[in-house]
């Protein structure tokens, strides 16, 4: 375990910095993706569907609107009730295909060979900007008999690869009046700073202006051929963002820490031990002689261990690099999960020179 830390962070140690466009570090305001969703109902299980009333009533309101009257109740485990999901990217125009996700939604144990029927897509303003239908295509596999099962990966949730039809256009304006605004992914202002000279340098003086350490404002010719032109060489400029924050990123459910290679940490001393509670069960029974007509009686032994490993001090010696960081925090001899606790320390300490992160 501690081997595979050093690899994962050795293998993100980055070199100097280099270029990177402005398309890479920024967004044109206004222009970005929505976000569909919709309920549908997928038929032609293998008796893998789900009985509940929610799919039901989807079975039967379906089968109204084909002009047939079915009974009250319309029950099937070949159909199951799902939830479909879409992103419409922006400038997406009637009849552009998009990519749908299919997800369970009551009890079905397998959406595999299941084909989701006709399907509205609505954003969040209630309107209707997509059909969806078609066969699903799920990664898993799974088969059960007798009481065992077997299973790979997911099976609850598939994609219908170009199963959604653009009904509807989103109106996208790119910038209002003379201007278009660059929104930085991240708010920096040296890299705001840094951009707007690169805009200068490309367009001349007075073309670029940073209005915060996000937003900047930059003009624009107000014809819209021209304007697509402008943008295309706007986003293909090149410069040296500012540094980045030193960082570690955490996460306690799976015990994965990433940092990148501007963290550093000064000396400090370290303590680390660890205490392990091992409890064994053994069933105690009493068999009474036969023909004596007593009773067995069953009890349960219990063996409490509990075993305190002393911890060295270690000292850790400050490291200016991530190559050197990764080394000292392995010298420690803790495991990942272990050094959730211990970096949490030396950040409170003022040891780890970094913003600590947990996600």
């Amino acid at each position: 375990m501690k081997r595979l830390i050093f690899l994962l962070a050795f293998a993100l140690t980055a070199g100097p910095a280099v270029a990177e466009r402005i398309k890479d570090i920024a967004n044109i305001d206004g222009i970005r993706a929505n976000q569909l969703v919709g309920y549908g109902v997928v038929v032609g299980l293998d008796n893998t569907g789900d009985t509940s009333p929610l799919t039901a009533q989807g079975l039967s309101n379906l089968m109204g609107n084909l002009g047939l009257t079915p009974g009250q109740n319309v029950s099937s485990k070949n159909a199951a009730s799902v939830m479909v999901t879409a992103t419409l990217p922006a400038f997406a125009k009637p009849g552009q295909s998009l990519d749908v996700t299919v997800s369970a939604l009551g009890g079905a144990k397998s959406l595999r060979g299941g084909t989701l029927l006709m399907t509205p897509l609505k954003g969040a303003d209630g309107q209707i900007y997509a059909m969806a239908q078609g066969s699903l295509m799920v990664g898993g596999a799974g088969a059960s008999a007798g009481g065992s099962s077997a299973q790979i990966n997911h099976l609850s949730a598939g994609r219908v690869p170009a199963g959604a039809t653009v009904e509807r256009a989103v109106n996208t304006r790119v910038g209002q009046g003379d201007f278009v605004h660059l929104e930085l992914k991240e708010a920096d202002f040296t890299t705001a700073n840094r951009v707007t000279e690169a805009i200068e340098r490309g367009f001349g003086k007075g073309v670029a202006l940073a209005l915060d350490g996000r937003l900047i404002q930059v003009k624009a010719p107000a014809d819209p051929g021209q304007r697509v032109a402008f943008l295309s060489r706007l986003e293909n400029l090149s410069l040296n963002p500012g540094t980045p924050t030193p960082r570690v990123i955490i996460n306690p459910r799976t015990g994965s820490i990433v940092m990148n290679q501007l963290v550093t940490v000064e000396q400090c001393a370290i303590a680390h031990g660890n205490l392990s509670v091992t409890i064994t069960t053994e069933p105690q029974v009493s068999q009474p002689n036969p023909l004596a007509g007593g009773q067995t009686v069953t009890t349960q032994k219990a063996d409490v261990q509990v075993k305190n490993e002393k911890g060295e001090l270690v000292v850790l010696p400050a490291a200016a690099s991530l190559n050197e960081v990764v080394k000292a925090l392995n010298a420690i001899g803790a495991t990942p999960q272990d050094l959730l606790a211990i970096l949490q320390a030396m950040k409170a300490s003022g040891a780890l020179k970094a913003e600590l992160e947990v996600i």
